[in-house]
């Protein structure tokens, strides 16, 4: 049902654009106010954190993950900042607010949860599976990405060491 009225999935009715996905944020900001870009440089910094021995994460490190020019980094970091994500510290490194380090750790779940459906579940290549997740993850809806969940769940198709945070 779609406000009130039955929908025949069969056959598809017309629909606008301002009916067919209203909650859709503006073009490249997340429902959270921070940039696509913002969340792949959170998601960034969380797996440098955790690849390294010292869990050091510089500006440096982002830009050659990445791939991207020091300036760059330098003001998508000062944004996320101002946002109260990350701190950055006198040396350089880069730390994670308790807000920060959720929303990353939010970020990266939605990323491994829509790379293994699309890898495992549809069968995608592992390269475009990887590529669509990254993408997707940015986008799609807390319900959406819930009954994923939930459907690995029901199949018993999610892997032990998936921890679902919520």
């Amino acid at each position: 049902m779609t406000n009130g009225v039955k929908v025949d999935l069969e056959k598809p009715t017309p629909l606008t654009f301002l009916n067919a996905v209203p909650e859709v944020p503006t073009k490249g900001t997340t429902e959270y106010g921070i940039a696509e870009s913002g969340e792949t440089y959170l998601e960034a910094i969380l797996l440098i954190k955790e690849r390294t021995q010292s869990g050091l994460v510089r500006a440096v490190d982002i830009a050659n993950e990445l791939g991207f020019s020091k300036p760059s980094v330098s003001r998508a970091l000062s944004q996320l900042k101002e946002k109260g994500l990350i701190n950055i510290e006198s040396s350089g490194a880069i730390i994670f607010t308790p807000e920060g380090l959720a929303y990353a750790k939010k970020v990266f779940q939605r990323h491994r949860i829509l790379t293994y459906f699309l890898r495992y579940v549809l069968e995608i290549p592992a390269t475009q599976a990887e590529q669509d997740a990254c993408r997707m993850e940015h986008v799609i809806s807390d319900l959406t990405l819930e009954h994923i969940i939930a459907y690995l769940e029901k199949k018993d198709m999610l892997p032990d060491d998936f921890v679902i945070e919520k």
